[in-house]
């Protein structure tokens, strides 16, 4: 993958409503940086930050049937997200798929591309 769509994936992950502020702050650090001496030093931070912040299903699933989820989403939002983190667990996956761990994910499988 090259740089410019990685730019491009980090942009639409920062974009997401799951997208947590840290995680907001660290991508208008790292494009704030681009092309500069920073850039390198900048973007290992974005990537720690990303590591940090992908949840595993096994931390999806509980929180999918919490009451915080209830509180997020409303009661019939709640049921529709644990079916669909249900639905991930059954099928084997290792991630959320929401709109900021799912391209988080590919980010991390091709940060060398970040760090070069």
């Amino acid at each position: 993958m090259d740089k410019q769509t990685l730019i491009e994936k980090i942009k639409a992950m920062a974009a997401a409503p799951s997208c947590c502020a840290e995680l907001r702050a660290a991508v208008k650090d790292y494009l704030d940086a681009l092309g500069t001496s920073a850039e390198k030093n900048v973007a290992e931070n974005l990537i720690a930050e990303i590591e940090a912040d992908i949840t595993t299903v096994e931390n999806l699933v509980p929180f999918a049937h919490s009451d915080m989820a209830v509180q997020i989403f409303g009661a019939e939002g709640a049921k529709k997200f644990a079916a669909h983190a249900d639905e991930l667990k059954a099928s084997g996956a290792k991630y959320c798929d929401c709109g900021a761990c799912a391209p988080g994910v590919e980010i991390l499988q091709h940060k060398a591309v970040l760090l070069a």
